[in-house]
């Protein structure tokens, strides 16, 4: 299928990602720092990420490593280390009572990186380079930026450009360029203030040169800045260290209009009058932000909230502030909850073992049902057509096997020292060695098939179906346990915090080798979304289970993974969860399917994820020919 218009098909370099992953935690010497792309470039220092600028995107490939690796350098060897949070807080706050708070912020940005810029370079002699073609990138960017805002008078934003460009001039000799005449006559006042930032030594000293230029341009310019090129997380500044409101906090502190104290003590005893409260009516149709709140000037005070003391009960609200004594209940304690319980309520909390991205993410393992005479007629045919592709297959494994069984164990090159040593002596090529068992008859290996079921492959399920009965019958004739999996992620029941994924095992390892199975793979078919690397770990998972020498995992898909907050990540994440598979000795392999040509940013896609351990099919007609080779390949390398 040939695709001549293509909209927001970005993919991203895996391996590229996952580099600056690494050198993020290095630098930072903390294994829990993540990296995110953004807008902007910036330390989220209550989440523990560094933002890397989208600004890299789109560029020869050295100058989107280095700048994607000088923006790693100012997070992590600059504001993580060198940067006072209390200072930049502190000069927020000034800024604010300005009429020109962004154009503020983003100049203490630029003021602030030309320190840290310095500081790195110090620390780190080989950040020179990337920090060269930062500069240059950012020069040609903001020199375009300003031809079009003086274009558009938009002044503010051209003196902000003006400024960069001054602070990052290649010879001390640039003038500035015309504005307007209010700007053009504090200019002169401007250009040595920027000077001076590159003799600051900390963020206060930062904050003072910039402080001093903001009040001036305050009074010049009639409006701020329009477009917002640095940006500083007042969010991520002020948030840091806030504690959550007490009881005490949430207690009434402000007094009664009246002093009075009702003489009778309360006796437990008085009448009490039922009345019911409404929620809602049309005085209170706007929402607000408090709930059943009400003000209460004037009223006697009572003990009930003094010594006095009652046993709290069902009818309390969630949300009242009740004083009581702490009573038994007759309720189930939680460590008699059933552990399935327990693991429904502490679902989507916390980093997930299996990805950080799939936190939300829900497991759901379905029970085939039993074939229909339709599908059992399906895979018959389906059969039928393999046949000749499983039995010329099973006769080359099993004269290998027996050829294995039958050559001589002893007079060998290699192996156990015999303890007839005269041959060493008297032939002119001795074999003086043996082996002691007998090879074992049967092929110590186990398979998974995994098979996209999302709603793209519905023009690809029927061959695939075909290819993978290929599979089932021959590994089936030479006592191969396997199993065959779909999943897909359910499109309509996702939300933000649970995101249902299913997993259909139309065939187990136990039921693989039965005479009559085969007709349950009929069951797959296209349905939603695809989470790939969650999937790929829940396989891991049930395959480690298996004492088998050799595992494999064949991931039967057509394209890169989507799936909800699963777009920016996912070919990382699928890609982090082959690494780990392939790390305890799965062998992961990838087969691709389309029906036409294979375009270059799809395989540069696929080879992100499974590297070079991926098969390619421009034709699915061919997916029987194509998946023969690669059968027999694995078998013979588990013999």
């Amino acid at each position: 299928m040939h695709r001549f218009i293509q909209f927001n098909d970005e993919t991203i370099d895996s391996f590229l990602v996952m580099e600056m992953t690494d050198l993020t935690k290095t630098l930072a010497k903390d294994a829990d720092m993540t990296l995110k792309y953004g807008p902007f470039s910036y330390l989220d220092y209550k989440e523990s990420t560094v933002y890397v600028s989208h600004f890299w995107d789109h560029r020869k490939k050295e100058e989107e490593v280095h700048g994607l690796k000088s923006d790693i350098y100012l997070r992590t060897v600059g504001n993580l280390h060198e940067t006072s949070k209390e200072e930049v807080i502190d000069y927020i706050n000034k800024v604010k009572s300005t009429s020109v708070p962004r154009f503020a912020k983003q100049l203490f940005v630029i003021g602030e990186e030309i320190r840290l810029e310095e500081i790195c370079k110090s620390k780190r002699p080989g950040t020179t380079k990337s920090f060269e073609i930062r500069r240059e990138l950012y020069r040609q960017h903001f020199e375009a930026q300003l031809t079009v805002n003086l274009t558009k008078s938009v002044f503010t934003d051209a003196l902000f450009n003006s400024l960069f460009l001054l602070l990052h001039a290649q010879s001390p000799m640039v003038e500035p360029v015309g504005i307007n005449e209010d700007i053009d006559l504090a200019m002169p006042f401007l250009h040595r203030q920027v000077t001076r930032l590159f003799e600051t030594r900390s963020t206060e000293d930062v904050g003072k040169v910039c402080f001093e230029m903001v009040e001036v341009v305050d009074e010049i310019v009639r409006r701020d800045m329009l477009n917002e090129y640095f940006h500083l997380p007042e969010d991520v500044y002020h948030m840091e260290g806030h504690s959550p409101d007490t009881f005490e906090d949430l207690k009434r502190k402000d007094p009664l209009q009246n002093t009075d104290v009702l003489e009778e003590e309360s006796t437990g005893e008085e009448e009490v009058m039922d009345e019911e409260f409404r929620t809602w009516h049309r005085e209170t149709s706007d929402k607000g932000e408090s709930f059943l709140q009400f003000d209460l000037d004037q009223g006697s005070q009572s003990d009930l909230m003094g010594e006095g003391v009652r046993e709290g009960d069902d009818g309390d609200q969630a949300m009242a502030m009740v004083q009581g004594s702490a009573q038994e209940t007759e309720q189930e304690q939680y460590q008699n909850v059933k552990a399935q319980e327990r693991e429904k309520e502490n679902l989507g909390s916390g980093e997930s073992a299996l990805g950080k991205d799939n936190k939300f993410a829900v497991p759901h393992f379905l029970t085939p049902s039993v074939p229909t005479i339709d599908e059992k007629h399906g895979y018959n045919h389906n059969k039928s057509l393999i046949a000749p592709y499983q039995k010329k297959l099973q006769k080359m494994i099993e004269k290998t096997l027996e050829h294995k069984r039958i050559q001589p164990r002893t007079d060998l090159h290699f192996g156990r020292l015999n303890k007839k040593l005269l041959r060493f002596i008297t032939d002119d090529n001795p074999r003086l060695f043996y082996k002691k068992h007998n090879p074992s008859s049967e092929i110590d290996a186990v398979f998974s098939l995994l098979v996209d079921c999302s709603g793209s492959m519905y023009d690809k399920m029927d061959q695939t179906k075909l290819g993978i009965t290929l599979f089932h019958e021959s590994l089936k004739s030479v006592r191969v346990p396997h199993e065959v999996v779909g999943f897909w992620e359910d499109t309509n029941k996702a939300t933000k915090t649970s995101q249902p994924n299913y997993m259909n095992p139309v065939l187990n390892f136990n039921s693989s080798l039965k005479p009559g199975s085969g007709s349950e793979i009929m069951q797959l078919q296209p349905e939603e979304d695809n989470r790939d690397g969650f999937a790929i770990r829940l396989m891991t998972e049930r395959i480690l289970k298996r004492t088998e020498k050799q595992k494999f995992l064949l991931v039967f898909s057509d394209g890169e993974p989507a799936a909800m907050d699963y777009e920016q990540n996912g070919i990382v994440d699928t890609h982090e969860a082959v690494l780990d598979a392939r790390k305890q000795g799965i062998e992961v392999i990838n087969v691709f399917l389309a029906n036409g040509e294979i375009d270059e940013g799809q395989r540069k896609t696929i080879q992100n994820i499974y590297g070079n351990f991926s098969i390619l099919v421009s034709d699915v007609e061919e997916l029987p020919e194509v998946l023969f080779p690669l059968l027999r390949k694995l078998l013979y390398k588990s013999i």
